[in-house]
């Protein structure tokens, strides 16, 4: 039979990405400044720290605020019932119908303001350039919610 040839050519993969990072293909010729300084590990261990705790963060405040918007809410019933406070329902009714009026009118439009696009695209630019750095942020404030 034939005989097989075993040689094998040897792809060094930590050099080839240093020469093609896969980013730079996909999103931009040049891309953003912690794809450049720091490698795959270092980028998704601090996106995936910062996330934690602005997480863990946000879900206490969250409870926080929860809380205290409930709480509030709750006095201003008591003080209600008990006449502490007077509500002028038909008031509340008019300026919530105003707010409504005014919601249709802003959103019948469609028209994004240039400040907020150029922010928009602002966001859009960093995320492409910091993919890594954004999908370890991302899993690590979904880790801190949870906690």
């Amino acid at each position: 039979a034939g005989a097989k040839d075993d040689t094998f050519s040897v792809l060094d993969l930590a050099e080839y990405t240093k020469n093609r990072p896969w980013w730079r293909k996909i999103f931009a010729p040049n891309s953003g400044s912690s794809a450049e300084k720091y490698n795959v590990a270092t980028q998704l261990v601090i996106g995936g720290v910062t996330g934690w705790c602005t997480g863990f963060i946000f879900q206490k405040v969250g409870k926080l605020a929860a809380t205290a918007v409930g709480g509030g809410f709750f006095l201003l019933q008591i003080a209600n019932h008990t006449g502490y406070i007077k509500v002028d329902w038909n008031l509340v009714q008019r300026d919530m119908d105003k707010a409504k009026q005014q919601l249709k009118f802003h959103t019948s439009g469609n028209k994004i303001h240039p400040e907020v696009k150029s922010r928009v695209d602002e966001v859009i630019i960093f995320l492409k350039k910091n993919v890594i750095l954004t999908g370890g942020f991302a899993g690590g404030f979904l880790l801190g919610m949870a906690s």
